[in-house]
C-alpha cells in the first residue's frame, strides 16, 4: 500500500529528499491540470483510458497530500526544537530544506485547487467521487490549519489557499457536513483558529455560495448545553470569538439561524453572552437599519434591541461593558431608532454608577457618542429651549382653539396624525428621511443661525414641507383662506415641531444629568481619559455646566501618567488652541477670547495649570504665535477696546510667554504700573505677578536686579503708601505682590521697604492728626504691610542672599582651583572640599544670626511694630474690628518666622487666638501661619500638635477645610509624625461638605502610599472613634472603617490586625465598643492565616457573643469565607461531628451566665431555652465549624450550638 511506502520514507529520507519527491508530484498534478480538460470533454474516451487517468489523479493527489502532511509535521517539529549547534551540518541541511518547504507550500495548495476545480467527477463511475479521495485532501488541509502560526500575517497566502481549496470541496464534492463538524472540532482544540474559521465560513458562504454552512455551524454551537460548555474550557472562548468575527463578516446570512444562539443568553458563560450580543449589534448596524425595513424587519429589530437592553443589567460586568460598546457602535453608525434614544440614554446614565470601572468607561464612551451623533441640535442647552418650547406650546393651543371654534362638531383628527405625534422615528419612510435631512442641516448651520430654538424650528419646518402644500406655514396663514383641511395640516406640523422641541429638551436634560456625575470622576485615575473626552464633547455642544468639567480636569496636566497628561493637553488644544476662522487674525482673536474666558475668575491653581498648557503652545512653534502675542498686547495696552477682566487675562497670558514679556518689560510697567496704577489695582496686581514669575525663573548667572531709583519701584511704593490710608478692598492683594516684587528686583530691598514703612506710618499719623479717631482699616493695612515685609525679608535672606553667597564662593573656588591646577596635588582637592562644606555652614550660621539678632533689634523699624501686634492679638475685646484682628494675627505669625526666640515667646498667644477667636477667618489664618511655623521650627511646635488637630472638628467648614489641607501637607512631607490624632481626619470622611470629605479621602490615599502607615494607625483610630465620650453614630463608624480597611491588602497585616483587635476585646468596657471591634474584624479581607488568629483569640470575645452586634459581624466572616474559599480551606468548615461537642459544651457554659434573649424562631420548645449556669470547665475550648447546611439557621440569636464558625 501507499502507507507502507511513505511512512518508512519519512523515517529514513531527509527533508531535502522529501521536498524533491513532493516537487515531482507537484509537476505531475500540474500536468494533469493542463491535460485533463481536453480529455474530460472527449466523449469517446474509452473506459481503460478513463481508469488510467483516474488512477493517475488518485495516486498523484494521494502522494502529494501525504508528503505535505509529513513535511508540515517535520516543519512544526523543527520550529519547537532548539536550534542545532553551529558545527552540525546535518541540522543546517534540514533547516534549509524546511525553509524551502515554506516557500513551496502555497504552490502545492494552488495546484491541488486547480486540479479539483476541474470536473473530474466524470472519471468515477456514476460521477460518485470516493469518500477516501475527498478525505485525503481535506485531512491535508486541516493538518495545515493546525499549525500554530497559520493565523499570523506572514502566512496569509497559505491560509487563503487552504480556505479556497476547502471551499472547492464544500461546493463540488459534498463536504458541507464534514466541514461544519471539522470547524467545531478545530474551535474546541485550537483557540487561535477562531478568526481563521470565521474567515473560512465567510468565504464559503459568499464566494462559493454555500450559505447553508453558516446555519450548520451556528446550530452546532447553539445546541451545546451548559454542561458541555463547562467541560470545553478554552473552546468556549474560541466559540465566542468565532461568532463575533463571523457576525462582522456575514451578518445577513446569520439572521435566519440566529434564534438558535439566543438560548446562550441565559447560559452561564459570559463570553458567549457577549458574542451573541455582538452578533445582534452587527445585524442591527448592517442589516436591520434604515428606513426601508418591512414589517418583519422592524419586528426583528425591536426584538433584538429589547434583548440588548436587558443585558445592560447583566449580572456579569464584562457583559455589561461589552453591550455598552455594542450600543456605542450602533449609535456611531446612526442605526439606533430615534424613539429609543431617550430610553437607552437613561440606561447609559444609570450605568455611570456601576461598581465596575470598565462598565463606567464604556458608559461614558456611549454617552459621548450619543452627544456627537444626536439628531436634535448642535447646541444642547435646556435653558435655551424653555422659551421656544413655551412659545410653540402656546401656538399649538391657539391652533386647537381656532379649529374648535370653526368646527361645530367634534374635531376630526386624521389617523396618521397619531403616527407623526410620536415622531421622530424611522418608520415613516420618505417623510422621516426629509425630517432627518432638516436635523442634519440644523447641525451644519448652527453657527450661522444663532439660537438653538431658531435652529430647531427652522430645521423641523423645512422637514415638514412634505406633509402639506408647498407653501410655508406662514404663507398658508396669510395668503390663503383658512379651511379645516389646511388648518388640520398646520396643526400636524405644529404638533411635530412641539414634539421635536420636547425630545430635544429631554435629551439635553439627560446630558446635563450625566455631566453632573462625570464631573466628579476627574479624580478617578481609571476613567479619567474617558471623562476628559466626554467633557470635550459636551463643551463643543455648549451643554450647561460643561465648562465646570473642563476646568476640573485641568489639574490633571500635572499627572505623572503620561497618557493622562497627554489626554488633557490634547483636550485643551482641541477646545482652545485650535481655533476656527477665515484668516490668521480671526483665528488668533478666537484663541485669545477662549483662553481669556478660562482666565476670568480662575483660581491661582487653575492659572498655574493653564500655564503649563499655554507654554506648550508658545514653545511648539505655532504659526499663530506671533499674531496671538500681538492681539494680547493690543488688549493689554488698550489699543482695542475691551473689558478690565480681559485686560487682566491678557497680561497673565503674556506672562506665560516669558521670553516675549522680558523684551517688553518697560511697556508692561508704563501701562499697568504708571500714573494710573491706583485706578485699577487688580490689573496692577496681575502685572506684578507676571513680572515676578519672569524674574523668579532667571536662575542662571548673576541675578537680574534694578536700582532703587527705578521708576517701577517709585510707582509701587507710592501706590502702597497711598493705599494704606484708603479703603480699597483690592489693596491687600496688590500690596502682597508688590512687596514680593520689591524683594525680587530691587538691589537693596530692605532699605526700600524701611523707607516705605516710615512713609506709611507718617501718613497714618497725619490722618490721626486730622481726625482724632484711629481708622481701624488703615491700621489693619499698616500691620499687614509690616507682616508682609517681615516675611519677605526672611525669605530674601535665606533665598536670594544665601544663593548669591554660594554663587560668589563658587566663582572664587573655581579661580583658586584653576590657579593651583598645575600643582596636581590631590590634597588640595580634599582641602577645597572641606573648605566648601565649612563655608556652607558658615553662611547658614550667618543668615541665622542676622535673623536672630538684627532683624528685630531696637534700631530696626520692624521691631517697633511687634508690641502693637501683640497688644491687638491679646486684647480681642478692645480691638474687635474684624479686619484689624485678622491682619494682626497674620502679621504676628509672619513675625514669628524670623527667629526661634520670637516664636517661643508668642506661640502660646497664637494658639490662644486659634482656639478662642470668634472669627473663622482669624482661625483659618492662624492655622496657615502655624503650619509654616511647624515647617520652620518643628521642635518648638511639636508639643502643640494636638491643638492643630482639634481644629479639624471646628464648627466652620472653611476652618475645617484649611485645617485638613495644612495637616495633609505637614504629614505627607514628614514634618509631623503621624499619631492617633489622625482619627480626627478620619472623621472628616463623613463630613457633610463634600469637598472636605474629598480632601480627607485624598489624605488617606496619599498616606496609604507610605509603608504600613495606615496599618500602624488603625488600632488607635478604632479606639478613639469607639470611645463612649465621642458617641459616634454606628453607621458613620462603619463608613469610616470600611474606607480605612480597604487600604489593608497584605495577608501579614490582616493577620496582625486580627490578633490586635481580638486582644482589644479584653480592655473594651461597653457593649458599643464590643460591637465596633466585631464590625472592624468583619471588614477585613480575611485570609487563612487571619482565620487562624481569629480562632486562637476565641477566649477574648467568647463571653461577648450574647450581643447580636458582636455575633452577627463575626458570623458574616465565616459566610464570606465559605463563598470565596478554596476547596482546601473549605475543609476546615466541615469537621467531624464529634469535634462539635466540646465546643458546644463550652458555649453553653459561657452563654448560660447571661439572660437568654428572645429567639427569632417561632419555636417555643424548651430545647431553645438558655441552659442553667454550670461550673465552667477548665479545659480549653476547641474551635470547630458548622457545615454549610447549618448556615440556614443563622437567624437564631441564642442557640444550643455555636454556629459562629
Amino acid at each position: 500500500t501507499h502507507d507502507g511506502i511513505l511512512v518508512p520514507a519519512s523515517a529514513h529520507f531527509s527533508a531535502e529528499v522529501l521536498i524533491r519527491i513532493s516537487l515531482r508530484s507537484l509537476l505531475v498534478v500540474s500536468g494533469l491540470s493542463v491535460s485533463l480538460p481536453s480529455l474530460l470533454l472527449n466523449a469517446s474516451l474509452s473506459a481503460p483510458d478513463r481508469k488510467e487517468q483516474l488512477n493517475a489523479v488518485k495516486m498523484s493527489v494521494f502522494l502529494l497530500c501525504k508528503l505535505t502532511e509529513i513535511l508540515e509535521s517535520d516543519s512544526y517539529r523543527q520550529s519547537i526544537v532548539t536550534a542545532p549547534s553551529k558545527g552540525s551540518k546535518k541540522g543546517k541541511a534540514a533547516g534549509e530544506g524546511l525553509l524551502q518547504w515554506d516557500s513551496e507550500r502555497e504552490t502545492v495548495l494552488q495546484a491541488l485547487t486547480q486540479l479539483l476545480q476541474l470536473d473530474i467527477r466524470s472519471l468515477w463511475s456514476l460521477s460518485l467521487v470516493e469518500e477516501e479521495f475527498i478525505s485525503c485532501v481535506t485531512c491535508c488541509c486541516y493538518k495545515l490549519l493546525e499549525n500554530p502560526t497559520i493565523s499570523h500575517v506572514k502566512n496569509k497566502p497559505t491560509r487563503d489557499a487552504i480556505i479556497h481549496l476547502l471551499g472547492v470541496q464544500v461546493k463540488k464534492y459534498n463536504h458541507l457536513l464534514g466541514a461544519s463538524v471539522k470547524v467545531i472540532q478545530l474551535l474546541q482544540h485550537f483557540e487561535q483558529l477562531s478568526s481563521v474559521c470565521a474567515q473560512a465560513v465567510s468565504v464559503w458562504s459568499t464566494e462559493y455560495g454555500v450559505k447553508a454552512i453558516v446555519g450548520e455551524v451556528m446550530r452546532s454551537i447553539g445546541q451545546k448545553s451548559s454542561e458541555e460548555l463547562a467541560r470545553e474550557g478554552s473552546g468556549v472562548k474560541a466559540f465566542s470569538s468565532f461568532l463575533s468575527e463571523l457576525g462582522t463578516l456575514v451578518p445577513d446570512t446569520m439572521i435566519p439561524n440566529i434564534s438558535v444562539l439566543l438560548t446562550h443568553l441565559e447560559g452561564e458563560s459570559p463570553s458567549l453572552r457577549v458574542a451573541v450580543c455582538e452578533v445582534l449589534g452587527e445585524v442591527l448596524v448592517r442589516v436591520l437599519s434604515g428606513d426601508g425595513l418591512d414589517e418583519s424587519g422592524r419586528a426583528d429589530r425591536d426584538r433584538f434591541m429589547d434583548t440588548l437592553q436587558e443585558h445592560l443589567h447583566d449580572t456579569h460586568s464584562y457583559v455589561r461593558a461589552r453591550v455598552l460598546q455594542v450600543y456605542t457602535r450602533i449609535v456611531n453608525s446612526k442605526a439606533l431608532p430615534l424613539n429609543r434614544y431617550s430610553e437607552v440614554m437613561g440606561l447609559a446614565v444609570g450605568r455611570l454608577m456601576d461598581k465596575s470601572i470598565n462598565v463606567v468607561k464604556s458608559a461614558i464612551q456611549l454617552l459621548a457618542a450619543f452627544i456627537a451623533h444626536n439628531p436634535y441640535s448642535c447646541k444642547l442647552s435646556s435653558a435655551d429651549l424653555k422659551k421656544p418650547l413655551e412659545k410653540e406650546t402656546d401656538k399649538l393651543r391657539e391652533l386647537r382653539e381656532r379649529l374648535q371654534e370653526n368646527a361645530p362638531g367634534k374635531l376630526y383628527t386624521p389617523p396618521f396624525i397619531f403616527i407623526f405625534s410620536i415622531m421622530p422615528n424611522d418608520e415613516t419612510k420618505a417623510n422621516v428621511s426629509q425630517l432627518k435631512e432638516g436635523w442634519d442641516l440644523s447641525s451644519r448651520l448652527a453657527g450661522n443661525l444663532g439660537s438653538v430654538a431658531e435652529i430647531g424650528c427652522s430645521a423641523v419646518r423645512s422637514g415638514l414641507q412634505c406633509l402639506g402644500p408647498d407653501q410655508d406655514t406662514s404663507e398658508i396663514r396669510e395668503d390663503l383662506p383658512s379651511t379645516p383641511q389646511k388648518e388640520g395640516t398646520e396643526l400636524k406640523k405644529q404638533e411635530m415641531l412641539l414634539q421635536y422641541l420636547k425630545d430635544t429638551e429631554s435629551f439635553a436634560l439627560q446630558v446635563e444629568r450625566a455631566i453632573a456625575v462625570i464631573n466628579t470622576m476627574n479624580e478617578c485615575v481609571s476613567v479619567v481619559q474617558e471623562a476628559v473626552q466626554f467633557c470635550v464633547t459636551v463643551c463643543e455642544f455648549s451643554v450647561a455646566n460643561s465648562l465646570t468639567g473642563v476646568r476640573k480636569m485641568l489639574p490633571l496636566v500635572w499627572s505623572t501618567d503620561a497618557a493622562i497628561k497627554d489626554a488633557v493637553v490634547q483636550a485643551y488644544r482641541r477646545l482652545y488652541l485650535n481655533p476656527q476662522g477665515d484668516n490668521t487674525r480671526a483665528k488668533a482673536q478666537t484663541l485669545v477670547d477662549s483662553l481669556s474666558e478660562l482666565m476670568v475668575d480662575a483660581s491661582l491653581g487653575t492659572i498655574q495649570c493653564l500655564e503649563e498648557i499655554v507654554q506648550e503652545f508658545f514653545g511648539g512653534g505655532s504659526s499663530l504665535q506671533s499674531t496671538v502675542v500681538q492681539v494680547l498686547w493690543e488688549r493689554f495696552t488698550g489699543k482695542r477696546e475691551t473689558s478690565s477682566l480681559h485686560r487682566r487675562a491678557a497680561v497673565l497670558l503674556l506672562g506665560m510667554a516669558r521670553e516675549v514679556v522680558l523684551s517688553n518689560l518697560d511697556t508692561l510697567c508704563s501701562v499697568a504700573l504708571g500714573e494710573k496704577l491706583t485706578e485699577d489695582l487688580l490689573l496692577a496686581r496681575d502685572s506684578v505677578i507676571t513680572i515676578c514669575n519672569i524674574t523668579d525663573h532667571q536662575c542662571k548667572g548673576a541675578p537680574f536686579r534694578l536700582p532703587q531709583d527705578n521708576q517701577l519701584f517709585t510707582c509701587l511704593t507710592q501706590a502702597i503708601a497711598e493705599g494704606v490710608v484708603m479703603a480699597d478692598p483690592h489693596w491687600q492683594s496688590f500690596m502682597e505682590q508688590a512687596v514680593r516684587l520689591l524683594y525680587f528686583l530691587s538691589e537693596s530691598p530692605d532699605q526700600l521697604c524701611s523707607r516705605l514703612l516710615q512713609r506709611c506710618s507718617r501718613l497714618l499719623l497725619d490722618q490721626i492728626a486730622e481726625v482724632p479717631a484711629v481708622s481701624c482699616v488703615s491700621l489693619a493695612q499698616l500691620l499687614s504691610l509690616c507682616g508682609c515685609v517681615a516675611f519677605w525679608q526672611v525669605s530674601h535672606l535665606e533665598r536670594s542672599v544665601s544663593t548669591e553667597l554660594r554663587r560668589r564662593r563658587g566663582e572664587t573656588e573655581e579661580r583658586e582651583e584653576k590657579a593651583k591646577q598645575a600643582a596636581n596635588d590631590s590634597s588640595v582637592e580634599e582641602e577645597l572640599g572641606l573648605m566648601g562644606a565649612s563655608a556652607e555652614d558658615t553662611e547658614a550660621e550667618l543668615i541665622r544670626k542676622i535673623c536672630e539678632t538684627e532683624l528685630l533689634a531696637e534700631e530696626n523699624l520692624l521691631c517697633s511694630f511687634l508690641p502693637l501686634l501683640v497688644r491687638v492679638c491679646s486684647s480681642p475685646g478692645r480691638y474687635c474690628h474684624p479686619q484689624l484682628t485678622t491682619a494682626a494675627c497674620l502679621a504676628l505669625s509672619q513675625y514669628m518666622m524670623i527667629s526661634p526666640s520670637v516664636c517661643e515667646e508668642h506661640i502660646r498667644l497664637l494658639f490662644t487666638v486659634l482656639e478662642r477667636s470668634s472669627l473663622p477667618v482669624v482661625r483659618a489664618n492662624a492655622i496657615i501661619g502655624l503650619g509654616d511655623l511647624t515647617v520652620r521650627f518643628p521642635n518648638i511646635l511639636e508639643p502643640w500638635t494636638q491643638n492643630l488637630y482639634t481644629r479639624l472638628s471646628d464648627e466652620n467648614p472653611a476652618v475645617r477645610q484649611t485645617a485638613v489641607t495644612v495637616l495633609t501637607q505637614l504629614v505627607l512631607k514628614d514634618v509631623l509624625k503621624v499619631k492617633g490624632q489622625v482619627s480626627e481626619v478620619a472623621v472628616l470622611l463623613i463630613d457633610p461638605q463634600t469637598h472636605i470629605a474629598s480632601l480627607a479621602l485624598n489624605f488617606f490615599n496619599e498616606l496609604a502610599s507610605k509603608d504600613n502607615a495606615i496599618y500602624n494607625l488603625l488600632p488607635d483610630i478604632i479606639s478613639r472613634l469607639s470611645d463612649p465620650e465621642r458617641a459616634m453614630n454606628e453607621e458613620d463608624f462603619h463608613t469610616i472603617m470600611k474606607q480605612l480597611f480597604s487600604y489593608i491588602t497584605k495577608e501579614r497585616q490582616t493577620e496582625s490586625l486580627v490578633e490586635k483587635l481580638c486582644q482589644r476585646f479584653r480592655t473594651a468596657k461597653t457593649e458599643r465598643q464590643w460591637c465596633d471591634l466585631a464590625v472592624s474584624l468583619s471588614l477585613l479581607s480575611m485570609c487563612e492565616r487571619g482565620l487562624k488568629r481569629l480562632q486562637e483569640g476565641w477566649e477574648c470575645y467568647s463571653d461577648k457573643l450574647t450581643e447580636t452586634g458582636v455575633y452577627q459581624p463575626l458570623l458574616s466572616i465565616t459566610a464570606k469565607l465559605r463563598r470565596g474559599a478554596k476547596p482546601q480551606l473549605k475543609v476546615q468548615f466541615k469537621p467531624p461531628k464529634k469535634a462539635l461537642s466540646p465546643l458546644n459544651s463550652d458555649i453553653h457554659n459561657t452563654l448560660g451566665t447571661s439572660q437568654a434573649k428572645p429567639s427569632v424562631s417561632s419555636c417555643h420548645d424548651d430545647s431553645f431555652m438558655t441552659p442553667k449556669p454550670t461550673r465552667k470547665s477548665s479545659k480549653k475550648a476547641v474551635i470547630t465549624f458548622s457545615s454549610d447546611e447549618e448556615e440556614e439557621e443563622e437567624g437564631i440569636c441564642t442557640v444550643r450550638k455555636c454556629n459562629l464558625f
